[in-house]
């Protein structure tokens, strides 16, 4: 994902001055500009040398002295000297959790609100074990947090000691990079190389483990540390030579597409990907990582691309002669069947992770770079280009793409049955908060209707799991962005399955002061569960049903107020305005709404797994993309993929 190396001046945590480079080199990449030289330099700030203290002391001193505003943790008996002198600090304020996936969760939203680097910290065995769903969704979705653990003493590792765990083993696959501390004087080295791992290059998530006895030794604490990472120097200035390659490309496209990631919103390059879009006209499309780093009221802004994706979307990557794929990974989710997506696209592919570049698509002209300057390079290169050559004519392609927004438009079908709309309430939400405030998803067909029907105008205003898809993600994460937004209005948009995997963080929130606004899309079932289960196996509903409708259980309002929220419901068009309006009007405690909507909706446009681009349904009977804009059926006259194709799809 391409995404910044903070800059001078910026921030490598919470708060407070950024790391300097370390030393080390990292040579250069296919497509990339020269590595830097390096340096032994280390972290800027007021200096300390050899002041005694415990390793605890040392571990929080270090989180101060790199800005960490908040933790998110549950003390356990190998942490447990770290939360000692926790307990003074006056700089970094802990919030207990209820559950240590919740604190990795909250660490994400805190994250991915701000900007900054998420703490987490749990105890050994299964606390960190606890840890590894949210440090897996980290990994894949490049969110900066750092995660600390205690460990069994010293002596004690590699026996099967109470509350062992081998975590740096167990997360090597799902972290950036981790460490176990053997030594009291290498903390502040590890907890500052941690911040700056996590949050330069490709952001991702750092474990530190850190043994009970080495917390409890006696040291010296020297601020500040000097960094041993050699190797990691991570490219962020584009080769010049790719720069004019991918420029020429673009000048000369008749059908581009800028195809924007979530990298893009990482480097912080929403204004130049907006400088960029407007002096090419090409249109931009936004996956669901990036979703508000390009405005959806702009012109050129042509929708979210993918299985669950607006029609002219999906249609302008398929027909497009030029991608220009900036941020983005050519995920699964994207590019549905890999071989027939965009069958006549030339690629530039700008990632500041080179692993990425030509994993599932080949580059033509591959860019490894921060996306700020991978787009600001290609501006001025662009600039040359139409000094000496004009500007192409994309008339006829943007008449195409308008057209089909205009036929095919999102939009849902009120339940026959007369029950309550879910697109309808998340359209409301998203309406009466506005552009300001920051909405957190779950994963389902409510994260799906959150991503299409709330506009998103600003970045850092939408939070989701988008390549781990974690259930139970939305509470935790917006009790987080809350933490790091505090004036901002947080929703959680959650399903009913989704909010009973982690809403004891609601008892968190309360006692905390945290007053983040649920909105639980209750229809009763496993939402996209059902929806393939409609589609693709006969509607046999195996085991999706959660009695959240006929049994009410839980009762959601009632289970609000039991954790000291207010707990409201609406179950009509009438009351949805009224509940949302109230909600916003109470901003001293958590507020739970229980919209009890119809059982049966479904998430439209969709690309079914396993199929192309192309054979996208508008909705059920309708693929606007075959060549007479027909409805097409299957032998059933359903018009879905069969379950015998679907299935070969997930094995592909």
């Amino acid at each position: 994902m391409t995404t910044a190396t903070p800059r001078s001046g910026s921030v490598p945590g919470p708060s407070g001055p950024k790391p300097a480079p370390p030393p080390g080199r990292q040579g250069a990449q296919p497509g990339s500009g020269p590595a830097q030289p390096a340096s032994a330099q280390t972290v800027p700030g007021p200096r300390f040398d050899r002041v005694p203290m415990t390793g605890a002391q040392s571990l929080v001193r270090s989180l101060e002295e790199l800005g960490c505003e908040v933790v998110f943790g549950i003390p356990g008996g190998t942490i447990l000297p770290a939360y000692d002198p926790l307990l003074d600090s006056t700089r970094v304020r802990h919030v207990l959790v209820r559950h240590e996936q919740g604190a990795g969760h909250a660490a994400e939203g805190y994250a991915q609100a701000t900007g900054r680097v998420g703490v987490c910290m749990a105890t050994s065995g299964p606390g960190a074990t606890n840890l590894v769903t949210p440090m897996a969704d980290a990994y894949m979705d490049s969110v900066p947090i750092v995660a600390i653990t205690g460990q069994q003493t010293r002596a004690l590792i590699g026996t099967d000691a109470f509350q062992e765990a081998d975590i740096t083993g167990i997360t090597m696959p799902v972290t950036k990079h981790n460490v176990l501390v053997k030594d009291a004087t290498e903390i502040p080295r590890a907890i500052a190389e941690a911040f700056h791992l996590a949050s330069t290059g490709r952001p991702g998530p750092v474990l530190v483990d850190i043994p009970k006895d080495v917390l409890q030794e006696r040291t010296t604490f020297s601020w500040p540390p000097e960094f041993k990472l050699p190797g990691y120097r991570p490219t962020t200035r584009p080769h010049g030579k790719q720069i004019r390659e991918a420029a020429k490309l673009i000048s000369s496209a008749q059908r581009p597409v800028l195809y924007v990631g979530g990298g893009v919103l990482k480097a912080e390059a929403s204004a130049e990907l907006l400088e960029l879009a407007e002096l090419t006209n090409i249109p931009v499309v936004t996956t669901l990582m990036a979703r508000g780093v390009f405005p959806d009221s702009h012109r050129q802004h042509v929708g979210m691309p993918g299985m669950h994706g607006t029609v002219t979307a999906v249609a302008a990557m398929q027909e497009s002669d030029l991608l220009v794929a900036l941020g983005a990974r050519f995920d699964d989710r994207v590019t549905g069947h890999l071989a027939s997506f965009a069958p006549n696209a030339a690629v530039v592919h700008a990632d500041i992770d080179p692993a990425e570049i030509s994993k599932n698509r080949r580059a033509d002209v591959p860019i490894v770079g921060d996306a700020k300057e991978v787009i600001t390079e290609l501006i001025d290169a662009l600039r040359v280009e139409r000094a000496e050559r004009g500007q192409t004519d994309l008339t006829t392609w943007w008449a195409r793409l308008d057209g089909l927004r205009s036929t095919y438009p999102l939009g849902y079908d009120w339940p026959a049955d007369g029950s309550l709309s879910p697109e309808y309430v998340i359209e409301r939400i998203g309406q009466t908060a506005g552009p300001d405030a920051v909405y957190v998803a779950g994963v389902g067909q409510h994260q799906m209707w959150a991503a299409q029907f709330v506009r998103y105008e600003k970045p850092r205003t939408w939070l989701n799991s988008g390549g781990l898809g974690t259930m139970g993600y939305a509470v935790p994460a917006a009790m987080g962005a809350k933490m790091g937004r505090p004036d901002t209005v947080v929703w959680a948009i959650d399903g009913d399955g989704c909010f009973q995997m982690t809403n004891q963080e609601l008892a968190t929130c309360v006692l905390e002061g945290i007053p983040i606004k649920v909105a639980i899309i209750n229809n009763g079932n496993l939402g996209m569960i059902r929806q393939w289960q409609t589609l693709f196996y006969s509607e046999r509903y195996s085991q999706s049903d959660l009695g959240t409708h006929k049994h009410r259980i839980p009762d959601f309002l009632l289970l609000a107020e039991a954790m000291g929220c207010v707990g409201l419901r609406a179950e009509s068009k009438d009351e949805v305005d009224a509940v949302i309006q109230q909600a916003m009007e109470i901003n001293d405690r958590p507020v739970v709404i229980d919209f009890v909507v119809g059982a049966d909706a479904q998430v439209w446009p969709m690309v079914a797994a396993g199929t192309g681009n192309s054979e996208i349904m508008a909705a059920r009977n309708i693929r606007p993309l075959f060549d007479t804009d027909e409805i097409v059926a299957d032998d059933a006259g359903t018009g879905a993929v069969t379950a015998e194709a679907m299935r070969q799809g997930e094995e592909e």
